[in-house]
């Protein structure tokens, strides 16, 4: 029976490649690299060779496609640690170990195939069946601030789904991302047999990817970066799933454990130098307990900064004048921001923090540095509308601590964002040492939030009239 499916499949993937042409196929020899599968020299032949994949990769059982999964898993375990230097190297963003504890997350909490729930009506007229099905080629762009998790994220989900993918990397993070895609192409097709399911190209640009969002041979288009490219993404009239910017404030009232508190956003907002889009950008605190935070935070490894000369000095560097960060600080160590705004520093702090008003520069834009604001507050009330004012309505992220259950869910409600974390680090919406499964695609913009497979599928209705159910 296994050998007339697998004949079967045979045939229809050559009636389907006759049916395409000979062009593709020419395409496909004449842009590979050799010696780099899965990178090709244009968008066409990359998406052509990604469309002949998936082909055959859509006739595979779910059984394979879990096995190319489990594949990747094994694979990439004994690379985090290269992955994680690589990365750092090229973008020079984050710490090393921080990017350890990403990768791993990764690897371990991405969801495979368990993913795709079938749903099922029966009744006297029948039986109608839901499932979800691959879109085909997905057309997938990466950010600099967490190219390989989320190229390995992505990978794992999308092929979960029975799809190929197109990223089209982030040009600083390019060399890491096209020898990651060969890495994953070797796993897969050791696997499974099928080679190019995941392609990129030598040299990525914004030119390639506006090229590859109009391609007609990508019907989904799934975006992790800025607002600037996911809304570029959203006017190519293509299902699009993206991923924007966050701005995540952290409430602290005078209920909370203010030591765990205190911890916990440090760690939080210090975690990888805060490229994390989910890490905590400001902080609200009730005046009666904000210099025991403080105080607490300092013992955490913050170090505060007081004279507004020197808050000062931290803005002239690290923004510029037309408001946005300084790309030379993202991500960069606390200590190196500080020595460079010639502010004496000892050790290795792992976050700045400041006290200052809502609408201060560093509490408004998501700087992605190791900056966190203080924000004085005299009530719940005034503590959740200046949260709310601070998140600014993007819908992403934001965490509370405070041991009132009511003040809990109120903010809950009221901020509507896509992950909201009680007495915790921001970090435990992805499942780091918080309950869930991980994502490194979180699509506020469009409403998927925390993404995982069967977002990357179709859901298909099957009806059978003449019956099945057996009440």
């Amino acid at each position: 029976m296994e050998n007339r499916q697998e004949l079967e499949r045979m045939i229809r993937s050559m009636v389907m490649s006759m049916m395409n042409g000979t062009d593709t196929g020419a395409a496909v020899s004449e842009g590979a690299l050799p010696d780099e599968p899965g990178v090709f020299t244009s968008v066409n032949a990359a998406v052509a060779a990604a469309k002949q994949a998936q082909i055959q990769f859509e006739e595979c059982t779910l059984a394979t496609r879990s096995k190319a999964i489990e594949a990747i898993r094994q694979g990439m375990r004994p690379l985090v640690n290269k992955l994680a230097q690589m990365t750092y190297e090229e973008t020079g963003m984050g710490r090393v170990a921080d990017k350890i504890i990403k990768l791993n997350l990764t690897i371990d909490k991405t969801p495979g195939v368990e993913d795709l729930k079938t749903e099922c009506e029966t009744g006297d007229n029948g039986m109608t069946l839901y499932e979800l099905s691959p879109y085909g080629v997905i057309g997938a762009v990466t950010p600099s601030t967490n190219p390989s998790e989320t190229l390995i994220c992505n990978a794992i989900g999308m092929l979960a789904a029975g799809n190929a993918i197109f990223f089209s990397v982030h040009p600083g993070a390019k060399q890491l991302s096209r020898w990651l895609v060969s890495q994953l192409n070797r796993i897969v097709a050791d696997a499974i047999g099928i080679n190019n399911l995941i392609v990129t190209i030598a040299e990525p640009s914004i030119e390639a990817a506006q090229e590859m969002m109009v391609h007609p041979d990508i019907p989904l288009l799934v975006v992790t970066g800025g607002p600037g490219v996911v809304h570029q993404a959203l006017c190519s009239g293509k299902k699009v799933i993206g991923a924007g910017a966050g701005n995540p404030p952290a409430f602290v009232d005078e209920t909370a454990d203010i030591r765990k508190a205190a911890q916990d956003i440090v760690m939080g907002a210090s975690f990888d130098n805060n490229i994390l889009c989910i890490a905590e950008k400001s902080v609200v605190a009730i005046r009666s307990i904000v210099d025991q935070l403080i105080s607490e935070m300092k013992l955490a490894g913050a170090i505060l900064i007081e004279k507004e000369e020197e808050i000062q000095k931290l803005l002239d560097i690290t923004l510029q004048k037309n408001e946005t960060p300084s790309r030379k600080y993202v991500g960069r160590n606390a200590g190196v921001i500080l020595r460079d705004a010639g502010i004496e520093v000892d050790g290795d702090p792992r976050l700045i923090i400041m006290k200052t008003d809502k609408h201060h520069p560093f509490a408004t834009i998501e700087m992605l540095m190791p900056i966190l604001p203080i924000i004085t507050v005299d009530s719940f009330e005034e503590g959740l509308a200046t949260a709310l004012f601070l998140e600014a309505g993007l819908h992403h992220t934001a965490t509370m601590h405070s041991l009132n259950m009511e003040r809990l869910n109120k903010m809950a409600r009221a901020m509507k964002t896509s992950i909201f974390v009680k007495n915790g680090p921001s970090y435990a919406g992805l499942g780091y040492n918080g309950e869930g499964t991980t994502t490194f695609t979180i699509a506020t913009p469009t409403g998927e939030a925390t993404t995982s497979a069967r977002h990357f599928a179709r859901r298909r209705r099957c009806c059978l009239t003449t019956g099945f159910q057996i009440r």
